[in-house]
């Protein structure tokens, strides 16, 4: 039986806009399972991001409860949640992040810089990434010598180096031409059939298309829920 990678019950955020309240996200339970694939969908400020942000522990919510992995998020202060960020989550941005002055190599690296027996660790599992998403010639390369899809494909090593239990992408195809964008799919088809458990945020109905369930949002709340294959 699966373990439970993230469970939310009546997880509630509010943000003040001038005099008035607004309820980015509204009493939402959500569970996703080991191996889960899942895209979360819905309009500009339907809470999407926000609940991305919670996730990944980016952002705490005003009430409600959430769970990664058994442990309650909620109640965790900043070092703790940093912690937690670095051992069990890897995260896919839309616009990469990578550092300019750092080769890809040692993007990918990062989130393990600091970790006990790292170098040994990185010396091993970097250049394994880096050859398996076909990056093996670009490893000392800057993010300005790269395309891309090369650039989405080093955040996606960075993301996995520290091998988290948990993989979060916010409109991972949001920046590249269609072509390049189903090969990133088809590395995150791939990491799924492995076992990876990939939650991601898109407005793409071709991107969505990939995950096993697609989460639409409304208005803070979670519309409907469609179940795919």
């Amino acid at each position: 039986m699966a373990s439970r990678v993230i469970s939310t019950s009546k997880l509630t955020r509010t943000f003040r806009v001038g005099e008035s309240e607004v309820h980015a996200l509204d009493q939402i339970d959500l569970e996703v399972d080991e191996g889960d694939y899942v895209a979360v969908m819905g309009p500009s400020g339907s809470g999407k991001t926000t609940l991305m942000n919670i996730l990944g522990c980016l952002d705490r919510p005003d009430a409600g409860e959430y769970r990664l992995l058994g442990q309650p998020v909620s109640s965790m202060d900043d070092e703790q949640l940093s912690a937690l960020r670095n051992q069990h989550i890897g995260f896919v941005f839309q616009s990469f992040h990578l550092l300019p002055r750092m080769t890809a190599l040692e993007n990918v690296l990062v989130p393990i810089r600091y970790a006990d027996g790292w170098a040994e660790a990185g010396l091993r599992r970097g250049p394994e990434l880096m050859g398996r998403l076909g990056l093996a010639d670009r490893a000392h390369h800057t993010p300005n010598q790269l395309s891309g899809g090369q650039r989405q494909r080093v955040a996606i090593a960075r993301a996995l180096v520290a091998n988290p239990p948990l993989l979060l992408a916010d409109e991972p195809t949001g920046n590249l031409d269609s072509k390049t964008g189903q090969e990133i799919m088809a590395l995150f088809d791939g990491l799924n059939r492995e076992g990876q458990t990939i939650l991601m945020v898109t407005h793409e109905d071709e991107v969505a298309a990939h995950a096993r369930r697609v989460i639409h949002m409304r208005d803070g709340q979670v519309d409907r829920v469609a179940v795919q294959h």
